[in-house]
């Protein structure tokens, strides 16, 4: 990130400015945008013309008011996203792949799932299978792998100490390496090229412009309420727990340390959630330092958009704007 988005994004804190809860996340070829009450998917077909799907947003703790308490919150919204994101992304592959020859015949067994279960609950169960799959690569990669690594350092010293620094070292480094390898893939880049015009178009509204290519091209690509900060404060808060917990009680085992690490990670999870909500609340020097990690890695995940990728961001925002002023305050 450069000294002259940094400088911007401190200028914006210190001014305390609106903040909207309405995010997003970047698809293929298109963006989906979460506002209190809608939600819209927008992707740029094959012919250049935007596809828009925006329809009411059903919010759990409407009905059930219980998971909105805190702590029980961040899990519940983890999972939603993470079973929302994958769907957006599915639809926005399909949407985004008209005109290329995609369609094979189903296979037996595809025919077999559908009369069994209709074409909406496979839809249903192919998502859910894939948001289980993404987790699980997700604790092998970023779990699973730094304890068995990091079982090495026994073969030179017993300091438990030692051990999880060096976990915590290798959590990290896979993560930065992940990030890394990402951003450099030609597709993703694309990608990370509509996250960067959704960051910018968010900062555009919250700076009170008018929402238009030109202005929205002006602003930062880096966003301090952002989904890769999030990860890594659950990067950073795992290192922090473990730390504490194999301080107290010493594992040496690598199997059952991957067992308590994944038992903590619904605690985990939580914690980071509540944090990123009160960082993204207050702004001063202390909240600013806090969010600063994130903001770097965003580097590795956000990229300039062109300006049609800015259009997409701006159909998206404008698709799930509240009616009354001021409804999507964070």
């Amino acid at each position: 990130m450069s000294v002259k988005n940094i400088r911007h994004l401190l200028w914006l804190g210190a001014q305390g400015g609106f903040k909207t809860m309405i995010g997003g996340q970047a698809l293929i070829e298109g963006i989906m945008m979460l506002g209190p009450d809608k939600k819209s998917i927008v992707v740029r077909k094959p012919d250049g013309e935007l596809e828009v799907k925006t329809e009411p947003r059903r919010v759990l703790k409407d009905r059930y008011p219980i998971v909105g308490l805190p702590l029980i919150r961040g899990v519940v919204n983890f999972g939603s996203s993470m079973y929302n994101g994958v769907k957006a992304l599915m639809y926005s592959a399909e949407v985004a792949g008209e005109g290329e020859e995609l369609q094979e015949e189903p296979s037996r067994f595809e025919k077999w799932l559908d009369g069994k279960l209709g074409s909406e609950k496979l839809a249903g169960v192919v998502i859910t299978l894939a948001m289980l799959m993404g987790m699980g690569m997700s604790i092998l990669l970023f779990f699973f792998l730094p304890t068995m690594l990091g079982t090495a350092v026994t073969l030179v010293t017993d300091s438990m100490m030692v051990r999880n620094l060096a976990e915590s070292l290798l959590k990290i480094a896979i993560f930065i390496a992940y990030l890394g390898l990402c951003s450099r893939m030609g597709e993703m880049k694309r990608v990370f090229s509509y996250h960067g015009a959704e960051h910018k178009t968010i900062f555009c509204y919250e700076s009170g412009l008018p929402l238009t290519v030109e202005n929205v091209r002006k602003q930062p690509r880096h966003h301090p309420r952002c989904g890769t900060s999030f990860l890594f404060v659950v990067i950073i808060i795992s290192i922090l727990v473990s730390t504490v917990v194999f301080g107290i009680w010493p594992v040496h085992n690598a199997f059952l340390r991957f067992l308590i690490h994944l038992l903590m990670l619904p605690l985990i999870v939580a914690v980071s959630y509540e944090f990123n909500r009160f960082v993204g609340r207050y702004d001063n020097a202390i909240t600013r330092a806090l969010v600063a990690p994130g903001l770097w890695l965003q580097n590795f995940t956000t990229f300039e958009p062109d300006d049609s990728m800015i259009e997409v961001g701006i159909r998206a925002f404008t698709e799930v704007l509240p009616q009354a002023e001021g409804a999507d305050k964070w």
